[in-house]
C-alpha cells in the first residue's frame, strides 16, 4: 500500500543518490496502486525497454512490495527514479537532502482518499471523534483539509495512528466511528450500510499527486533517461486509455497484478484523474496551482515535524515549479521540471 510519509534520512548526503550519474543502465521502482500499475504493464510488455534502446540506455523496472521501502531505496542511491506521491517526495527525499526532479506527473487523486464516518452523514459530525488514520500519511493532510473547510482544527478530534492494513478491520469494531483512507479500503469500507463519505480528495482537486520522480543531478547528466521513460509512459498511457480491445486487455492485466478484476481496476480509475496525455499534465504543473499546493503541503508538513530536523518553518525547502520557487531558493531540493512531458507533447522524443 502506499501513501505513508515518514522521514528517515534526514541529514542525508545527497551524493548517495548520484551513484548512477554518469552511467547508461538506471533502475526505476514502483509499487502496487491504481496509478502506477502501467509501469509494471511497461515493463513486462517491453515498452520500456523499446524507448531505452531507442536512447541507448537500459533501464530496469522493479517492483517493491513496500511504498515507504520504495522511497527510503530511492533515497539512499539504490534507484535513480521512485514512483510516490507530492508529499512524500517533499518529506523523505527531499527533507532527507537528496534533490529530486518531478519527471512525470501522472495523476491526482480524485476521489481514491476519503473520510468516513459511521451513521453520521456530515463532516461537522466529526467533533470530538477519534479518528483512525495512518498518521503522517496523505489521509491526514486530508483530514486536516477537510476540517479546515468546515472551520475546525485537529485540536478538534484526536488522531489515532492505525496502519493500512487494519483499517477496514477497525472499522467494524463497535470502538471506531470515523476513519480516513485510500482506495481500495475507501470503497471495501463505503459498502458497510452505516458508512458514509463526507469528504473526499475530488473537493481538493490537484493536491494529491502521484508522481515519477528521478534524481535530478541523474537527470541532468542523463537526459536521455528522462526522454525513455517520458516516451513509454505517454505509449503506455495511449494504449490503456481507449476502449477498444488492446486497451481493456491492458487495463485487465494492470488490474490482475493490482490484485482485482477489470471492472475494480477501472473503479479505481474512475476516482483517479489520470492524465493520458501530457498536455493533461502540462495544464496543471504550468499553473500557479502547483506551487500554491505545494505551500499547503509545506506548511502541514512544517507543522506535523516531517520537514526535516531543524527545518525552522515551511519555507525551508525550496520547491521549484516552472512559474517560480516556493520558499529557499538556496535550498531547491525538489522540482517540477516540464521540459520531458513537453517534448513528448510536441512529438519531439
Amino acid at each position: 500500500m502506499k501513501r505513508l510519509a515518514t522521514l528517515l534520512f534526514a541529514g542525508l548526503v545527497p551524493v548517495l543518490a548520484s551513484a548512477h550519474a554518469s552511467a547508461d543502465s538506471f533502475r526505476i521502482c514502483w509499487s502496487i496502486y491504481v496509478g502506477w500499475m502501467p509501469w509494471g504493464y511497461g515493463a513486462e510488455q517491453e515498452i520500456v525497454k523499446k524507448w531505452a534502446d531507442k536512447y541507448d540506455i537500459e533501464i530496469e523496472v522493479v517492483q517493491i512490495n513496500d511504498y515507504i521501502e520504495s522511497i527510503n531505496q530511492y533515497t539512499l542511491g539504490q534507484f535513480d527514479g521512485c514512483t510516490m506521491t507530492n508529499m512524500d517526495a517533499l518529506t523523505i527525499p527531499a527533507a532527507g537532502g537528496v534533490d529530486s526532479t518531478a519527471l512525470i506527473v501522472g495523476d491526482f487523486s480524485d476521489g481514491n482518499d476519503g473520510i468516513v464516518l459511521k451513521g453520521k452523514d456530515s463532516l461537522e459530525d466529526i467533533r470530538g471523534q477519534r479518528v483512525n488514520l495512518v498518521e503522517l500519511s496523505v489521509s491526514h493532510y486530508l483530514l486536516a483539509r477537510g476540517l479546515e473547510s468546515v472551520g475546525m482544527r485537529e485540536s478538534d478530534v484526536r488522531v489515532v495512528n492505525t496502519g493500512d492494513a487494519d483499517m477496514v478491520a477497525a472499522y467494524g469494531t463497535r470502538d471506531v466511528s470515523a476513519v480516513v483512507t485510500w482506495n481500495p479500503l475507501l470503497n471495501e469500507i463505503l459498502r458497510a450500510p452505516d458508512a458514509n463519505l463526507v469528504f473526499d480528495s475530488s473537493q481538493i482537486p490537484g493536491e494529491i499527486m502521484d508522481l515519477l520522480v528521478v534524481n535530478t543531478e541523474t537527470l541532468k547528466q542523463n537526459p536521455a533517461l528522462g526522454k525513455a521513460l517520458v516516451g513509454a509512459w505517454y505509449e503506455i498511457m495511449g494504449l490503456m486509455s481507449g476502449d477498444d480491445e488492446q486497451a481493456i486487455a491492458a487495463r485487465t492485466a494492470m488490474a490482475e497484478d493490482a490484485g482485482t478484476d477489470l471492472a475494480g481496476y477501472e473503479a479505481q480509475l474512475a476516482s483517479t484523474r489520470m492524465f493520458y496525455t501530457p498536455e493533461e499534465a502540462l495544464a496543471l504543473v504550468n499553473s500557479d496551482e502547483l506551487l500554491a499546493t505545494m505551500e499547503r503541503v509545506a506548511e502541514f508538513s512544517f507543522e506535523h515535524g516531517i520537514l526535516g530536523e531543524g527545518a525552522p518553518n515551511a519555507r525551508f525547502i525550496g520547491i521549484e515549479g516552472p512559474n517560480g520557487v516556493f520558499g529557499n531558493e538556496g535550498n531547491v531540493r525538489l522540482r517540477f521540471d516540464p521540459t520531458f512531458m513537453q517534448m513528448a507533447a510536441d512529438d519531439e522524443l
